[in-house]
């Protein structure tokens, strides 16, 4: 018989950000359940709602399969003596484990303990299991209620923890589980009975709750989108929003409010703000990208009253926007440019002055980045961009709506009669502000970007404030990331050991303290470049292979991935990566000696030697285009000279000179490999 389990934890209202990652935890749990039970073939389903998380595993036995258990003990010499009879550490050992000694089997040199378990009745299994399951959750931030000890996301009002129609014996936080649900908090009056564990999800429709997010988010995105088609546009349904609003809701039904025309006259983004960030409002748009005085927003519960709950949402929108539309009035009413000398009196961290002492290093670190790559005749954008780069911070705008900071400041500054170059710079240098986001595409914009992100970083860590673990207050390890990102995405030839150096000289650090500081800050930097590698779908040990070469330029490293990727997949390439494994085998670490031709005993040393010289004089032009895959095919090329000298000398040869010179030979083979990767690095199954 297929048994279906069901777990549902019922709880005052989860953040919709929690969710998603509880329910993953959940999902995870059960297949590391699954797995270590030997059960093969379930489903598994992780399902939650503001008011609910559940796990529901289908296609379950009746009993968990048997299963063969081994413990390794100690070495057969420590348990048995001479004479082959156990010791006291083997019949210890036996004795431990409830197995006769005559059971022990010995296996590469030690005793073990293989024990035949009967599979458990899977109900009793599961019992036993839930409370591990849900000890083992981690969540944001943690309550606890009462006297109790237990810590969890919100206190757990309802258990419930059913297989098929029977209710596993279950209790946590002093909650017994039963087959007593709860439905929609105002469509649905008193307990619900689930008569089994298949009937949840329809037993808790029926009480006007959507309990699979997937369900509420077709619903959703339907209902937006035909909400905005009847209206002429189309809805901006960005991913994050709208992952929020499934999670804030247990019944969506979508509906249309309408806003004054008037406020069309701010800037976009400042419409946008208040009804997305503030008020989970989906704006609507034209063809054309202008928006519609209208929004959608979604609510929780059936269509009832649709106009009353219209009206409300409207209210409440119409004082933020009226706040909006004051504040940009007032910040209109001064250049950009005024406002950025009350930086002055903003502090920026302890001990390192104020907004405006930093936007004075951001100047000196922008204009020498500037020379650094060659944008001379971008020299004043850079410059300007950088003395308003943190101006908008100081506008009543911004400071009501921090999501606008460099919006408003691009807004201001071509209100202020700013070039068009300071006044995109100014919005791209905080570009990107989250993982997936748009990087600057403008000189002035990148620059700025990578001293503001670079001084943060420095300025932090030289006060001992360096991330570990999940803190990061200051979102530094966002903020490195970008830095790689732009370095990525501009190929400019700046490398990091040289941003520190500049910004250390900025921030005034101490020279004896600059050795340990660059230290942390390359490790810290380096977890970062093996991300970005990662995200372009670069292999563990290729990524190794690519970070042990000495090159170090970012752009570098991920055109070196890119390569070493596309020739992992040729039919030839684990012969290669063999051939290069032994030459890095045979040469130890350092520079290589000068090779002497008239120390070659046998063709093949003379004949290595002319393809080395040959391929160094080939891969100048591929080097200064960056044509790592043509450097790879040269690379490779090497691999049959190689081979012939193995096969024909002796490199470890008895006379000291020969064998030195024979090792000076391999070293400029592995130094020539090392332009793209280290080759010994690469893992072959």
């Amino acid at each position: 018989m297929s048994e279906v389990f069901l777990l549902e934890i019922g709880t005052e209202e989860i953040p919709a950000h929690f969710l998603p990652g509880i329910l993953e935890q959940l999902e995870k749990g059960a297949h590391a359940w699954l797995a270590a039970t030997g059960v093969e073939g379930a489903t598994v389903r992780a399902l939650g709602t503001p008011r609910r998380m559940a796990l529901t595993i289908a296609n379950l036995p009746a009993r968990l399969p048997d299963r063969v258990e081994e413990n390794r003990g100690p070495s057969a010499a420590v348990a048995y003596n001479a004479q082959g009879e156990p010791t006291k550490a083997g019949q210890g050992f036996a004795r431990g484990q409830g197995v006769a000694v005559s059971d022990l089997v010995i296996r590469e040199g030690y005793v073990y303990a293989v024990k035949q378990i009967a599979g458990a009745q899977t109900g009793a299994a599961l019992s036993d299991w839930l409370g591990s399951l849900l000890d083992g959750l981690n969540f944001p931030k943690n309550m606890r209620w009462g006297d109790l000890d237990v810590r969890f996301v919100r206190p757990i009002r309802w258990l419930v923890a059913m297989l098929n129609e029977a209710v596993l014996p279950f209790t946590y936080a002093e909650v017994t589980a039963g087959n007593l649900t709860r439905g929609h908090r105002f469509l649905s009056e008193g307990e619900i009975v689930i008569p089994a564990a298949a009937d949840y999800e329809s037993v808790l429709a029926q009480a006007s709750v959507i309990v699979d997010p997937a369900q509420r988010k077709r619903l959703i995105v339907a209902q937006v989108a035909a909400l905005a088609e009847q209206e002429g546009g189309r809805a901006l349904m960005d991913e994050d929003l709208l992952e929020e609003v499934i999670y804030l809701v247990e019944y969506p039904t979508a509906l249309c409010g309408r806003f004054d025309e008037t406020f069309l006259n701010l800037p976009k983004e400042a419409v946008i703000t208040p009804m997305k960030e503030h008020q989970r409002y989906f704006p609507v748009v034209r063809e054309d990208g202008s928006l519609l005085p209208l929004f959608i927003t979604v609510r929780n519960g059936g269509t009832a009253h649709l106009d009353v709950v219209a009206h409300g949402n409207e209210r409440v929108l119409r004082a933020r926007l009226s706040d909006a539309a004051f504040f940009y009035a007032e910040d209109k009413k001064q250049p950009l440019a005024v406002k950025g000398e009350k930086l002055a009196n903003v502090v920026f961290q302890e001990g390192l002055g104020s907004m405006r002492d930093k936007t004075a290093r951001l100047a000196s670190v922008a204009a020498k980045l500037a020379e650094l790559v060659g944008a001379a005749a971008e020299k004043e954008a850079v410059a300007r961009t950088a003395a308003l780069s943190k101006a908008d911070l100081m506008t009543n705008m911004v400071n009501e709506f921090p999501e606008l900071q460099g919006i408003m400041g691009r807004e201001y500054a071509l209100l202020s009669g700013e070039a068009e170059a300071v006044a995109q710079g100014i919005y791209e240098h905080y570009l990107p502000r989250f993982s997936g986001d748009e990087l600057p595409q403008t000189t002035a914009g990148r620059l700025v970007s990578l001293a503001d992100k670079l001084d943060n970083i420095v300025a932090t860590f030289s006060r001992g404030l360096i991330p570990s673990g999940s803190q990061d207050p200051y979102a530094l390890r966002r903020q490195a990331q970008g830095i790689v990102q732009i370095l990525a995405d501009s190929k400019y030839p700046l490398t990091l050991d040289a941003l520190f150096d500049i910004a250390m000289e900025s921030l005034a650090i101490d020279a004896d303290r600059q050795a340990a500081l660059k230290q942390a800050l390359a490790d810290f930097f380096g977890l970062r470049i093996r991300n970005l590698l990662a995200e372009n779908g670069t292999r563990h040990d290729l990524l190794e292979a690519v970070l042990s070469s000495p090159a170090v330029l970012i752009a570098d490293m991920l055109a070196r991935a890119t390569a070493l990727n596309a020739f992992s997949e040729l039919p030839a390439w684990p012969s290669i990566v063999q051939t290069f494994t032994r030459v890095a085998n045979l040469v130890k670490d350092g520079a290589a000696a000068p090779v002497q031709a008239e120390l070659f005993v046998h063709p093949s040393e003379g004949a290595l030697y002319e393809a080395v010289r040959q391929q160094q004089q080939k891969a100048a032009a591929l080097l200064a285009d960056r044509n790592y895959e043509g450097l790879l095919g040269l690379t490779a090329e090497l691999a049959e000279p190689v081979n012939a000298l193995f096969d024909n000398v002796m490199i470890m040869a008895p006379e000291a000179e020969v064998k030195q010179n024979r090792l000076a030979l391999l070293a400029s083979v592995r130094d020539f490999a090392l332009q793209v990767a280290d080759l010994s690095k690469v893992v072959m199954e």
